[in-house]
């Protein structure tokens, strides 16, 4: 196991070594950069003839591992390259090179050389090991099911997968990025199941990026996604280490940011945004309700505002006579014209929700309900807009919230306001021109290289048994066709259905 552990750290010097952008330092201006840092320590031990330099980072080690299970090892020091064998800490790099001296000291390893020989030094993981305590997810929290989430330690998020993926063919490569933040990426799959082209491809998005800093998951994910001018998000974006474990198993590949409390799932598709992952833990039957309401309410949220400024300007024709005496009523004395109107009350909402997430959560809870039911009857009170219309925007806010992913109830806010705007001038047809739009644009959008409208386009009917509704578990035999795995049948079919038929056992 310790030779397995030396192997991955010398992987990672390797890279360190292959990074162009750090920058080259001798050992004497190496030194002379961290002995300037206040928060720097650096004292000698004579140890025989030798004089041993010792320097670290207060505020990155355990000082109580320094003086437990480093210095009074070195009583019986020989040579630098001896301490591998004489400290008993496991992370011990023996190196001379000043670019992995000075990303390793930088975070939280202890200097040791000889100051007789300073050609080669010691390098010692005393981490001081800080970080948030595993909880509970809060935006995919769900009733049914595991309540871990990812935390800001890359290892701790890898070992919350392997818990659940007990296996040696899940594989982790892992990549430095960054000149200044040297962060830590790591791309896992499982071999012989994911294919490798997506691998590959994702590997080399990640590697050929040449920025100064990455210090989160979303930065990761606008700069390797396909189409970064696309308000779509392309790749998912999840704190649930339960959804990458099980994505992993269908042959897809997860990435990992050292910081980012969220991993990245890719390839993907449009419909996976609308899936929540607790549909896995409920009856088919409910699972596949819930996901057609969700995109019936997705539907409602985009297209009621601007339909109703679209028959109230242009179509009154369409309208029943029975509501046209509600809707006349509602508006004979409001000065503004419809999308005046909608715009106001759209805003409003907007500018509400952005009060209510930036605030404390008990504050923002109490602006977000009580500033809603204020600002809208006085509005309505005021002449400004119209009952109608309030009911409708409110409809449309509640329903973009059943959006499981996060990323996509911000895109769905977004790309309301074109439709206002195609309907206010050219009516119902400017809200057919703004649909074609959108559809081409998905059509030509894709995850990692894969169609992103699969499985409507290209058609594959075998994937629909997992994307509009959800099948169930014993019909999900076979992985999706279109992440063209290495091994596409999951279990048989028949076997499971017999294990799940009393009468045949």
């Amino acid at each position: 196991m310790r030779r397995w552990k030396m192997q991955r750290k010398s992987k990672q010097n390797q890279q360190l070594n292959n990074n162009k952008n750090q920058q080259e330092l001798s050992f004497d201006a190496l030194l002379q950069n961290f002995v300037n840092s206040d928060d720097f320590t650096q004292f000698t031990v004579k140890k025989n003839k030798a004089v041993l330099c010792i320097g670290y980072y207060e505020s990155l080690v355990d000082s109580e591992m320094v003086h437990r299970d480093v210095l009074p090892f070195l009583k019986t020091y020989k040579v630098i390259s001896s301490l591998s064998s004489e400290i008993p800490i496991e992370d011990i790099i023996i190196t001379s090179d000043p670019a992995i001296i000075q990303i390793n000291v930088s975070r939280g390893y202890l200097i040791i050389f000889d100051t007789n020989n300073i050609d080669v030094v010691a390098l010692v993981n005393v981490k001081l090991e800080k970080g948030r305590e595993v909880s509970l997810p809060e935006v995919e929290f769900s009733v049914i099911g595991p309540k871990e989430s990812f935390v800001e330690s890359l290892d701790m998020n890898i070992n919350l997968i392997r818990k659940r993926l007990p296996t040696s063919l899940l594989k982790t490569k892992e990549i430095i990025v960054g000149s200044l933040s040297q962060t830590r990426i790591s791309v896992l799959f499982i071999e012989g199941i994911a294919n490798q082209e997506n691998v590959n491809t994702i590997v080399q998005r990640i590697s050929d990026l040449k920025i100064d800093q990455i210090h989160d998951s979303s930065t990761v994910t606008q700069l390797i996604q396909d189409n970064q001018h696309s308000p779509f998000p392309q790749i998912i974006d999840t704190e649930r280490p339960d959804r990458i474990a099980a994505v992993l198993g269908e042959g897809k590949v997860a990435i990992l940011v050292d910081g980012a409390p969220h991993g990245l799932i890719a390839p993907t598709t449009i419909f996976e945004f609308f899936s929540a992952f607790e549909d896995y833990y409920l009856n088919w039957a409910v699972a596949s309700f819930f996901r057609i309401i969700r995109f019936f309410a997705v539907l409602f949220s985009i297209m009621i505002t601007p339909l109703y400024v679209a028959v109230i300007t242009y179509h009154y024709e369409l309208i029943p006579k029975d509501l046209i005496s509600t809707l006349v009523i509602s508006r004979s004395a409001i000065p503004l014209p419809p999308i005046l109107e909608a715009l106001i009350l759209e805003l409003t909402i907007e500018l509400l929700r952005e009060a209510g997430a930036r605030l404390p959560t008990k504050v923002g809870q109490t602006i977000g309900i009580v500033g809603g039911i204020v600002i809208g009857t006085a509005s309505v009170e005021a002449g400004l807009t119209s009952n109608v219309l309030l009911i409708f925007v409110a409809l449309a806010a509640l329903a973009s919230f059943t959006t499981p992913v996060y990323q996509m109830g911000n895109t769905i806010r977004l790309i309301r306001f074109p439709y206002l705007l195609m309907a206010h001038y050219i009516g119902l047809i400017g809200v057919a021109i703004s649909f074609c739009f959108l559809l081409i644009h998905l059509l030509r959008l894709s995850s990692i290289g894969r169609p992103f409208l699969e499985p409507i386009f290209p058609p594959r009917v075998q994937d629909l048994k997992d994307a509009i509704i959800r099948l169930p578990i014993s019909f999900q035999d076979k992985r999706p066709i279109a992440l063209q795995s290495e091994n596409t049948r999951r279990f048989s079919k028949k076997k499971a259905i017999k294990t799940n038929d009393p009468k045949k056992n």
